[in-house]
């Protein structure tokens, strides 16, 4: 088989697959590679509906199975056709609790030629959690995945995760359980959630909602707001507005908006059911916000496959450093400002929280990837990466401080049109942040040719010149460097942070 010579591609590793069958959908992802930051090379989804019926007859509808069955065929062709390696095969509610199960799974097997693993309630929350984990620095709060047969919950503080439960109450089930009456869903949520341990300690703590209903419901609010960053991972609303929303969705207020026809319509039916859910686990728990991941059971289990000191790297800046590596013209470089950039920026009264010691590190690894476009285009395209980007273990406020970086880092210290709309998802200090970012490496780039070698060896003190605040001490034997465009840049940046500076050759 003749392989591709793309080279948009990491080395050392090979695609893996999973088939997610679950009670509304079944989805196949191939992803790159079994890594830290799984790239999604393909990714298609069949709303089969397993679920339907479950809570009246016990078994799954045979139309749903048959439908299943197809997707399947075309899912294991798709995986081979993708060059995927390893194909794992996860199965949950509708499998595990149809008394069809068992039969449906042996068909599943033969065609897939693969293991099925039917996870247990406990064993979805659990990798639901490890979701979570693995695109949050620092989580605190419950994960809670909706899907169509049951709702999971767990307790997450940093990597640690407390005791799973599931609960029948995803959104299918929900749905027929209660005739289609949300009055009645209500009830029925409340019976279960009211009380719950893990819910009754974690006051004002953050709600991890995963599941395609949760989704949908989080990119209607979006859409709603008119947010301007449609950006799944990381999307958080405070708990207050959120459940204003839902009730508004509950009373079906949006209806008519575009966005809402947008919306498939299995998953429309279904966001009554999942925001009275979202509502009532909220309300117990008293939640401080909701942050909605795109991440869940899939990712928790490739997640759990790795070495623990995989799981230990920071899964922003390990893709920040794999796109250096795919996009910049030198990864060396980018590592080298994301070093000497936490020296400079000391000398300019900045002190770092960790949070913004991350986005700066990242955003250098990153200020390189929009190269070859058209130089009057290049900021703008740094932006839209950025922004659009699939990382994960960063905030939102976080995306644009980085995006916001790489922009002034092409087009100048100032704000225009390309970046309104993004400035106002941030706070006021990481716009500053990004600014001194932003003209520090106007200058390095300048400096280095954007090659390294150079950039590890300027050191920033304070001036023994009487007449100067800071001086950047580059050596001696790259004075011939000197000249006046790189003293435009230096002026720009004194003017930026009111600080005299100079270069001094020794």
């Amino acid at each position: 088989m003749v392989e591709s010579e793309a080279q948009g591609r990491l080395p050392g590793i090979a695609p893996v697959a999973v088939v997610d069958i679950g009670s509304n959908s079944i989805r196949l992802v191939v992803y790159e590679g079994l890594s830290r930051t799984p790239a999604v090379l393909f990714n298609e989804k069949v709303m089969c509906g397993l679920g339907k019926g479950i809570d009246a007859t016990g078994r799954m509808d045979e139309d749903s199975v048959e439908r299943a069955i197809r997707a399947l065929h075309r899912f294991k062709a798709l995986a081979v056709q993708a060059r995927a390696r390893t194909l794992y095969v996860l199965a949950t509610a509708a499998a595990r609790d149809a008394s069809n199960g068992p039969d449906f799974i042996q068909r599943a097997e033969a065609i897939l030629q693969q293991q099925v693993r039917v996870l247990s309630g406990e064993e979805e929350a659990y990798f639901s959690a490890l979701g979570v984990i693995s695109g949050h620095h620092h989580p605190d709060g419950i994960v809670g995945d909706m899907g169509g047969g049951s709702l999971e919950l767990a307790d997450v503080r940093e990597r640690a995760i407390g005791t799973g439960i599931t609960l029948p109450l995803g959104g299918i089930r929900l749905s027929e359980h209660c005739g289609g009456s949300v009055t009645k869903a209500r009830s029925h949520v409340r019976s279960f959630t009211a009380g719950n341990p893990i819910l009754a300690n974690a006051e004002g703590r953050t709600f991890y909602a995963v599941g395609g209903t949760w989704r949908a419901i989080a990119k209607l609010h979006m859409d709603i707001t008119s947010y301007p960053l449609h950006m799944m991972q990381g999307y958080e609303v405070a708990q207050p507005e959120m459940m204003a929303f839902l009730e508004d969705i509950i009373l079906q207020k949006h209806v008519r908006a575009p966005a809402y026809a947008a919306i498939s319509k299995s998953r429309r039916s279904l966001m009554p059911f999942g925001a009275v859910a979202l509502q009532e686990v909220l309300g117990e728990m008293k939640a401080g916000r909701v942050s909605f991941s795109a991440l869940g059971v899939r990712e928790g289990y490739l997640y759990s496959l790795l070495a623990d000191d995989e799981r230990a790297l920071d899964p922003l800046l390990t893709a920040a450093g794999e796109l250096a590596i795919l996009r910049a013209r030198s990864p060396e470089h980018a590592r080298e400002l994301a070093d000497w950039s936490g020296h400079a920026l000391g000398f300019f009264d900045i002190e770092e929280s960790e949070e913004e010691a991350r986005y700066r590190q990242a955003a250098c690894l990153l200020a390189d990837i929009s190269w070859r476009a058209h130089p009057d285009y290049r900021g703008l395209q740094a932006l839209n990466l950025i922004a659009h980007g699939t990382f994960s273990g960063i905030s939102h406020p976080g995306r644009a401080y980085i995006a916001l970086a790489n922009y002034y880092r092409f087009e100048g210290v100032r704000d225009d049109d390309a970046t309104a709309e993004i400035a106002t998802i941030t706070t006021p200090r990481f716009i500053a942040l990004a600014k001194l970012l932003g003209a520090l490496l106007r200058v390095v780039y300048v400096l280095s040719a954007s090659m390294p070698g150079i950039v590890r060896n300027v050191v920033v003190r304070p001036s023994r010149q009487p007449d100067f605040d800071l001086e950047f001490v580059i050596p001696a034997d790259r004075a011939a460097l000197a000249g006046e465009r790189l003293d435009g840049r230096l002026q720009q940046l004194s003017k930026l942070t009111g600080k005299r500076l100079t270069f001094v050759f020794e």
